[in-house]
C-alpha cells in the first residue's frame, strides 16, 4: 500500500488472481467512449499481455481496500525509431465520479516513477482523440503526440 498517494486514497500492486480487474477496467473505458459493444474479446490483450514484467496499481478509497476506482497497468514497447525500450502505458482509468481528484495525476507519476527505475527515457501510450478528459490530462503533464494511428475501414463484399 502507497501511504504517500493521493490523500484519502490508496495504491497498491494488482496480483495475479485480480487480473479480472484489468479486464473489468479495460471494458469500463471502451465502454464510455464506444457504448454498445461488446468487448470481451479483451481478455485476450490481457493473456498475451499480462506478466510479472508488466505491473498494475490498484486504487482504492482509504476506508473501503475493496472499492476499486481506478487503474494503471503498464508495460513495455519499443520506440520504431531508435530501436529503445520505453514504458507503455497498456491502461489508466479513473471512475468518473473520481475524476478531477488527482488520481490520474498521481498515476502518471507511478508510471514515470517505474520507467526511470527500468532505465527508460520515456513514457508512451495511446489514446482515443475523442477521449477529450484524457488528452487534456496528458497535455497537461507535458505529454506530446509524436504518431498518429490512421485507421480506414474496409468494405467487405
Amino acid at each position: 500500500m502507497d501511504r504517500s498517494f493521493v490523500s484519502g486514497f490508496n495504491a497498491r500492486l494488482g496480483t495475479k488472481v485480480e487480473q479480472y480487474l484489468l479486464l473489468q477496467f479495460m471494458q469500463r473505458t471502451y465502454e464510455e467512449l464506444y457504448p454498445g459493444h461488446d468487448y470481451q474479446h479483451l481478455r485476450a490483450v490481457i493473456d498475451q499481455y499480462w506478466s510479472t514484467d508488466t505491473p498494475y496499481w490498484l486504487v482504492t478509497p482509504e476506508h473501503n481496500a475493496h472499492e476499486f476506482l481506478a487503474c494503471l497497468w503498464l508495460g513495455t514497447a519499443v520506440d520504431q525509431v531508435t530501436g529503445d525500450a520505453y514504458t507503455h502505458i497498456f491502461i489508466l482509468y479513473v471512475d468518473p465520479e473520481y475524476r478531477q481528484q488527482g488520481l490520474g495525476t498521481a498515476l502518471l507519476q507511478k508510471a514515470e516513477d517505474w520507467a526511470a527505475q527500468q532505465g527508460d527515457q520515456q513514457v508512451g501510450l495511446q489514446v482515443f482523440t475523442n477521449a477529450h478528459p484524457a488528452l487534456s490530462l496528458y497535455e497537461k503533464l507535458g505529454y506530446q503526440p509524436k504518431a498518429h494511428l490512421l485507421v480506414k475501414p474496409i468494405q467487405t463484399q
